[in-house]
């Protein structure tokens, strides 16, 4: 109840859907309508849907030789099967949509980069009823800038971060319901500059969404959102960049408890033939950068994730056993990071986290960089591909 009198004071509550974003441009405004939510959202999900029947995502027919699963009742049955699942996936999607619509309400240059993500992911925790790996923040905030592209989180004392109006920052977040993960990210920028930049990557994750479906090659729609992306360019302080896609990074199926599982999805043209199929969770995201097009790992590392397929380790480090400990009860194999320890109240972690790491239990994920000086825009959308039809799941009026 703290956090959400802390929203409400000094606030007039209103039940209101519409949200002008124009500040941002390239993302979209939010449009009239009706709403469960109140302004600032003190309603938690459940409540606004005690029913459990959330709202879907954007739906698309399948087409061509794919066109008779929409009427097959063999597929509508399949569809069926998966009810837990879709709902699962809706809560935490219509979830992820009303934190970012919060978010793009309060973020503005000056704000430091630690209270964005801590606001961001107070509201999430609230919302989606945060209840152990049952419900809760699928991973840490990215809130990278300029040529970072992603697996930036500010780490505890890092209040010298601060949002300027010059910067372009990557909001990527995620909310999981019983490990089913919706991850999104979106790129805000108050230039007008970079607008062409961000629109590059906005419309070439909007062809890749586009192309995603059952049978698809995944190195075929690495060429789509090549050829969209490299068709912008953008001009900063009287110089021309041609916008890249970042080549060694990749859009990926989703597993439960797992956000990247064994599929990938390339931003360029591949010889990868592995085809998408019925059932699987995509996050199809692209990154377009002025710079080189290829990231490195650079930086102070703040995310975090127990090896998936690691098995029994015989640790002897009594605090470093503690910690584990902490870690599978609270995160499992989701990622995680040390902000969430310090919440936690777990206290001189650092030296038992580096024991976890150097065992092979826990792995590293440090910040990804391009070349100094460059800049790196970012979208993202989560689909399902159901029996029937394509779902993404993560579409709001935003983007």
């Amino acid at each position: 109840m703290k956090f959400i009198k802390m929203l409400c004071e000094g606030k007039e509550i209103k039940n209101e859907r519409a949200q002008d974003n124009s500040v941002f441009r390239v993302i979209g405004s939010w449009k009239e309508g009706p709403t469960k939510q109140t302004d600032p959202p003190t309603i938690r999900v459940d409540d606004q849907y005690p029913e459990k029947k959330y709202p879907e995502g954007e739906i698309s027919e399948y087409m061509n030789e794919n066109s008779f699963r929409t009427s097959s009742a063999e597929h509508k049955q399949n569809d069926h099967l998966m009810e837990n699942t879709i709902q699962n996936l809706r809560k935490a999607a219509e979830c992820h949509r009303q934190v970012r619509k919060w978010v793009q309400s309060y973020v503005k240059p000056g704000m430091k980069l630690i209270d964005i993500c801590e606001k961001l992911e107070d509201l999430n925790r609230y919302l989606v009823n945060e209840n152990g790996l049952e419900a809760g923040i699928a991973f840490p905030t990215g809130c990278s800038l300029n040529n970072i592209a992603a697996h930036f989180s500010p780490n505890p004392g890092d209040d010298h971060l601060v949002l300027g109006y010059n910067d372009v920052c990557k909001l990527d977040f995620g909310t999981h319901i019983n490990g089913r993960i919706i991850d999104s990210a979106f790129t805000i920028a108050f230039n007008p500059t970079y607008d062409p930049l961000l629109t590059a990557v906005k419309e070439a994750t909007n062809a890749g969404v586009k192309e995603a479906g059952i049978d698809a090659r995944v190195g075929e729609i690495g060429g789509i959102i090549q050829e969209v992306m490299e068709s912008y360019e953008v001009e900063i302080k009287n110089k021309i960049y041609p916008v890249k896609p970042i080549r060694n990074l990749f859009g990926h199926s989703i597993a439960p408890y797992k956000i990247h599982s064994n599929k990938s999805v390339p931003m360029v043209k591949s010889d990868d033939n592995d085809k998408m199929e019925e059932g699987e969770l995509y996050a199809i995201e692209t990154f377009g950068s002025t710079g080189r097009g290829y990231i490195y790992e650079e930086g102070e590392c703040s995310h975090y994730m127990k090896d998936f397929d690691v098995g029994s380790v015989l640790l002897r480090h009594a605090g470093a056993k503690r910690l584990l400990k902490h870690i599978n009860e609270n995160y499992s194999t989701l990622a995680f990071c040390r902000r969430w320890l310090d919440r936690a109240g777990e206290t001189s972690y650092l030296r038992n986290l580096r024991h976890l790491v150097n065992a092979g239990v826990i792995n590293e994920y440090p910040p990804l960089v391009d070349s100094p000086g460059s800049y790196i825009a970012q979208f993202e959308h989560t689909l399902l591909l159901r029996p029937t039809c394509k779902e993404v799941l993560s579409k709001g009026d935003d983007y």
